[in-house]
């Protein structure tokens, strides 16, 4: 390849990607700011969002790999079968959103960039789509269970119960609440509320000719997930108790 064909290769890429990629570094600097500025950044803050990246990712990744053993490879000729983070953001939802949802009401919500999947493409599109929909759930409580594993075989509990949880040694620490927040995302993804992939159990019980009708009320979904987040946080603060409740009992602390 010469010269002038590499340098073909990085123009396309950088107009393919570029934008994008400006956009979110221009927003995550700007944010990084206001946070050192304010020294409002801490150990658990840095801890919590590193391990949520990789918990996204890793769930938005299983929802593709599935696919792909069921015959779909759309994901995979999309380039989205890949660990790299910046290939499932959204600028909207990943970076524009969750700051707005945080300056005004406080609480983060988001999504990734949907992994791209031709349910016309699985060998068994109605009993595959509900594989295919539960994996990125089953991912999170996979590395959940993971983490707690390691963290009761490593942690000294009868120490931990008594040190101030931001005192915790960091090992403890990152494990714990990367299990947390695994625990977490996959509690909030199983609600049957479409787009979430809980709805893939609803989709799976509706006779046939009823899905056209479903499919194109799933394509404004996301506006009544916000809706939820905002008018019944309540609801939300519930499920989310439980699920750290259980998370506790797993690993002892409770």
């Amino acid at each position: 390849m010469t010269f002038r064909d590499n340098a073909a290769s990085w123009r396309n890429k950088f107009h393919s990607r570029g934008p994008s990629t400006l956009i979110i570094a221009a927003v995550a600097a700007a944010v990084l700011y206001e946070i050192v500025k304010h020294h409002s950044l801490n150990k658990l803050d840095v801890i919590y969002f590193l391990g949520l990246i990789v918990a996204i990712v890793f769930h938005e990744v299983s929802h593709g790999f599935v696919a792909y053993l069921c015959g779909d490879d759309t994901a995979k000729r999309a380039g989205r079968l890949t660990l790299n983070p910046i290939r499932h953001i959204d600028i909207f939802g990943s970076v524009i959103l969750p700051i707005i949802m945080i300056l005004t009401v406080g609480v983060p919500f988001g999504w990734a960039k949907p992994v791209p999947v031709r349910i016309d493409k699985l060998r068994s599109p109605r009993n595959q789509a509900l594989l295919v929909g539960l994996a990125g759930p089953a991912t999170n409580i996979i590395l959940a269970l993971l983490a707690g594993f390691i963290f009761k075989e490593t942690a000294n509990l009868g120490q931990l119960v008594y040190t101030p949880f931001g005192q915790w040694p960091i090992l403890e620490l990152v494990l714990f609440l990367f299990g947390e927040l695994n625990v977490l995302l996959a509690c909030f993804n199983l609600l049957p509320i479409p787009p979430l992939d809980g709805s893939v159990i609803l989709e799976r019980i509706l006779p046939k000719e009823l899905l056209p009708g479903y499919y194109r009320l799933r394509m404004y979904s996301m506006f009544f997930v916000l809706a939820v987040v905002l008018l019944f946080p309540s609801f939300l603060n519930s499920i989310a108790s439980h699920a750290l409740t259980y998370w506790g009992n797993i690993l002892g602390l409770f």
